[in-house]
Formats: C-alpha cells, structure tokens, sequence
C-alpha cells in the first residue's frame, strides 16, 4: 500500500481487507495482542475471520497469522464476530460469537491457544445459545470479567420491542455458562438517557479505582449511533449494574465497538474507525484506533493516547483541521487541558486529543498532493501547515 496516501501505515491494519470490531486484546508474554474482525479476500463484511496483530510497545505492530476462521457445516459457519480473549488456567482462550444461519441470535463457541496466540484449536459445541427470554430477539458480542471472587459474562442484547439489554452470565467453568438474567437494561433511568439504543453492543465491563464503568455501543435499525460509557456500581445479588452518571466516549462520526484491556497498572481501548464517504475503489476498508488510556476524573471518563506516538502538539484556543479547501474538524483547546493537546494524522485516520476528556475520531482522505492545514478560528496568524505521521 506505499502508493495509497490515505492507508493508515502506522496504525498496524492489514494491507487489504476489511477490519472492523477489535477483539480479543490481551497482553501475556511482554507482547500486546489485538484481534479484530477481518475478510481479507474482500474490503466487505462477509466470512468474517480473526485477524490478529501484535506489539511489544503499542507502537510499532507486527502483522500475525489470520487466527479464528469460519468453518462450514460448524456454528461458526457464516463468520467469527466479536468476542474477548482470556486466560482460562494457563491458556489463551478465545470467547466468541459464532453466527450460522440465525445471526440475530449468535451463540458463543471457544478457542484455545498455544502460547504464541498464533495457533488456535476451535472448539464446534456452543457453550451458550440463544437466551432463555423469549423476548430477546439479538443477542452477541461476549465479553468476560471478574468480580466477586468470580468469573462472569455479558453479552450485548435487544428485545423486540426496542429495549436494549445486557445478558450476565456465570462462567466460572468456561465450558458450561449459567445464565442469571441481565445486568441492566433501558428501563433504567440514567442509562435510558445517556444510552438509548435498540441493541447495546459489544459491552465492556471494567473495574477503575472503586467504580465500574460499562461501556456499550449503540445501535438503531437506522445505523450505528456511537459509543457511550455508565459509571456507577456493581452489586450481588445478580450481579446488577447500577449507573449513576455517564456520558460520550468519542465525539467524532467514526468511532464504535471499542474493547478495554484491563491491566493491573492501567486499562487499554482500541475501536473501530469506519470509512467515511469514501470512493469504493480501495482493496481494504476500516482500521482500528491508536491504544488510548482510560481513567475517571471524578465521574468523567478521560482517554489519552497509551503510547509515545508521532503527533502534533496544539496550542490553547479555538482551532480547526483543514484538508486543503474542506474542513475536518474544529475543535477547543482549554488553558487547563486534561490530557496533553495532541493531533494524529496517518494516512485517513485523524485522532484528535485537544485536551478534553473525549476525543474526536474521523476519517479525511488525502491526495499525493495534500496539504493538510491547522489554523485557528479567529487568528489568520496561526494557520500552519502540518505533515502526517507517516510524513
């Protein structure tokens, strides 16, 4: 992809194919570990596979062997989607959803892996099929955590009626799952606010400091609606999820279905970043976000860029980023800021950190001929022209 200006070269996605949903982020053996959903015959949707990347240091990624395949004749069959990766006594193991024919209702099959993450022996018996509720009608997206002294599960849900849900599961034996109702749903008052939604996919439920946080991605018969995190606090019995405050963990038009990585010094994000009014004349279509840090500030959820990475410093103030004549994004940096003010550019994928707690997120499509411009709003002075990271 030398010749294509607008392939993310440093964001680690495969040459060609689709990419969307990371999954299976994990770190073991001083090695970072992230998979996502992958067609690398075709920069669409369809006989999705695990792709799988890996760094020492979230910076440079080294590209790994496709990992989980679709397989016909098996539950599986019609593709691999989201799920998480964890270490069940040892092994690597791989938590997924296997959609067949109902793909509405996937069910979850394992995978376990040898120490390198680059072999994988797929497991053909679901250890969870479609729930016992019969108003549930979409059900997917896994993603397992520990609490209580336990192991537990949740999945992303959406009745028929429009209500969005999140399933919760014992797994402490991760081959026989127990289902124990739902952790939450959209009658819930803060959470039918801040999060409203026909589906709550890929849910992710993470421990920072003496809060949860769950975070879900919203989906509606009209599109995908962006990304949404709830604080508050878990409780027995159930476990219930019970929401105080929440809020936008990305502002910008393409940012969904991240995954966290909780680690015993911080907690990781990667996302999907779709493309956007882009010619479909490419080999490869989507890319996952830089690594972001997650931390609360009081009940805010702060995301700053996990690694050292080439950026552009921005100054305090009104600001906006131009792509020769069209403008990208605006944005305002405060005099406190939150986090370090920072730009990415790398090919298409802008990232913008202007010292906020939530970043912006889009894609802008340069030429061999390009310029890309930062100027702000009211100050012809300070309008300069930048060069990507990859530069």
């Amino acid at each position: 992809m030398s010749g294509d200006p607008t392939f993310p070269r440093l964001h680690g996605r495969p040459e060609r194919g689709w990419v969307n949903d990371p999954n299976g982020c994990f770190f073991a053996g001083g090695r970072y570990h992230v998979f996502f959903q992958h067609n690398p015959d075709a920069p669409v949707h369809a006989a999705i596979k695990w792709g799988h990347m890996s760094s020492a240091d979230l910076v440079t990624w080294q590209p790994e062997p496709v990992a989980l395949v679709n397989r016909p004749g098996e539950p599986d069959a019609y593709g691999c989607w989201t799920g998480c990766v964890v270490d069940d006594d040892g092994v690597p193991t791989a938590v997924y959803s296997a959609v067949n024919g109902n793909r509405p209702l996937a069910g979850v099959l394992l995978a376990r892996g040898d120490r390198s993450m680059r072999t994988w022996q797929q497991t053909s018996s679901l250890v969870v099929g479609p729930p016992r509720d019969p108003t549930v009608s979409q059900v997917r997206d896994p993603y397992v955590f520990e609490a209580f002294g336990h192991r537990y599960a949740i999945q992303g849900a959406g009745r028929g009626d429009g209500q969005p849900c999140v399933l919760v599961y014992d797994c402490d034996d991760l081959t026989a799952w127990r289902e124990l109702g739902v952790l939450l749903d959209g009658d819930d008052p803060v959470a039918g606010v801040i999060a409203p939604a026909d589906v709550w996919e890929c849910p992710n439920l993470v421990r920072l400091g003496d809060r949860w946080v769950l975070v879900v991605s919203l989906w509606r018969r009209e599109g995908l609606m962006g990304v949404r995190y709830l604080v508050g606090d878990l409780t027995l019995p159930g476990p219930c999820f019970r929401p105080q405050t929440g809020g936008l963990l990305d502002r910008g038009p393409c940012f969904y279905a991240p995954q966290l990585l909780p680690l015993p010094d911080r907690t990781l994000m990667w996302a999907w970043a779709w493309e956007r009014d882009r010619p479909d004349t490419a080999d490869w279509a989507g890319c996952l976000t830089y690594a972001r840090e997650l931390s609360l500030v009081g009940d805010v959820l702060v995301s700053r860029p996990a690694a050292d990475l080439p950026a552009i410093d921005l100054e305090p103030g009104p600001g906006a980023l131009w792509l020769d004549d069209t403008l990208v994004a605006e944005f305002e940096v405060p005099a406190s800021p939150l986090v370090p003010p920072r730009l990415f550019l790398d090919g298409s994928m802008v990232e913008i950190f202007d010292g906020t707690a939530t970043p912006f997120t889009t894609r802008a499509y340069p030429t061999h001929s390009s310029r890309w411009h930062v100027r702000g709003q009211d100050d012809a002075r300070r309008d300069r022209a930048v060069a990507p990271a990859d530069g």
